[in-house]
């Protein structure tokens, strides 16, 4: 069924879709279709991925998506940019996503160059956890347009405002929150609380807030004490590439698990900022990151060919 979306900027989406585009080349994000490239334009940036939200026509030439940190929030882009992953017309529901994930993880070093206001980021230091080790941005249940399940649209405002420390504080036990406040150091900037809004309300392997953290942390003490984490380590102020994560990926979770993987390193710098892990299968109360890899299909676009893996900047 086709109804139109609330007018964007002097063009408003024909036909409503949910998924992940997965941008393939450096294109412009404009406020209008029609209005050509202006000055308060983003770029999408290749090996990252945006909610898609859109799409002009039935036969796109542009699609809809979502842009975090552009103001306004919602963006067109020409369908040759990238690719499609995932696409639907259906509700987000919780349950809906056929057991595929994908984990975010974040070199926080990285993150901090553009984010230095950040509390988390304010009080890095080259001895902390996150200097040396992988941190965790999210558990995304597939695709990606599967998002805010039940949740209320005073919480959706909220969130998309980034209003986080307005939104329900997230129940998790002393445990928990522990372990996730060394390997989610944006606890600082209440991060759990927009990651439940927007995917733990559609994680359909656990019922609990507590449960769906606990699970990511146990997938994040997996990934950092592999290989891949030895790789970043040892590398911390130089570069390395693309071939020589996959083949830490392989290393450590089996042959073919860097196919899985996704690297963002957008900007001039291409610091590494990003890497997004597809997963496949049920994540109970002792996950194989192995095996929920192995189970996934290899990504189209590995992202950046190779990129730098920043170290803390000392205050």
């Amino acid at each position: 069924m086709l109804f139109l979306f609330a007018a964007t900027s002097g063009a408003s989406a024909q036909t409503p879709a949910s998924g992940a585009f997965a941008a393939t080349q450096v294109c412009p994000a404009t406020r209008s279709i029609h209005g050509g490239a202006s000055a308060d334009d983003v770029l999408v940036q290749p090996g990252q991925s945006y909610t898609l939200v859109g799409k002009n026509k039935p036969d796109a030439t542009h699609y809809l998506i979502e842009v975090e940190g552009a103001e306004p929030l919602r963006r067109w882009v020409a369908t040759k940019c990238g690719t499609i992953d995932g696409a639907s017309s259906s509700s987000s529901q919780p349950g809906e996503n056929g057991g595929a994930n994908l984990l975010a993880v974040s070199w926080q070093s990285a993150f901090c160059e553009n984010h230095a206001q950040k509390q988390e980021c304010a009080t890095q230091t080259p001895e902390r956890f996150d200097a040396t080790h992988f941190t965790l941005h999210g558990l995304w249940p597939q695709p990606r347009g599967v998002a805010y399940c039940n949740v209320a649209d005073s919480y959706v405002a909220l969130d998309k405002d980034h209003n986080w420390d307005q939104l329900p504080p997230v129940a998790l036990s002393d445990d928990t929150l522990s372990a996730l406040t060394e390997v989610m150091p944006a606890v600082a900037s209440k991060l759990e609380r927009h990651e439940w809004i927007v995917h733990g309300t559609c994680f359909r392997d656990a019922s609990s807030q507590d449960a769906y953290f606990a699970r990511a942390v146990k997938l994040m003490a997996q990934l950092n004490a592999s290989p891949v984490r030895d790789l970043f380590a040892h590398n911390i102020g130089g570069k390395i590439t693309a071939d020589q994560i996959k083949q830490a990926f392989d290393d450590g979770f089996g042959a073919g698990a860097g196919d899985r993987v996704m690297i963002s390193c957008p900007g001039s710098r291409r610091l590494i900022v990003e890497m997004t892990i597809g997963l496949v299968g049920r994540i109970d109360d002792n996950p194989s990151l192995a095996q929920l890899i192995a189970a996934a299909k290899p990504v189209a676009n590995v992202g950046c060919p190779s990129g730098v893996v920043d170290a803390v900047k000392r205050n």
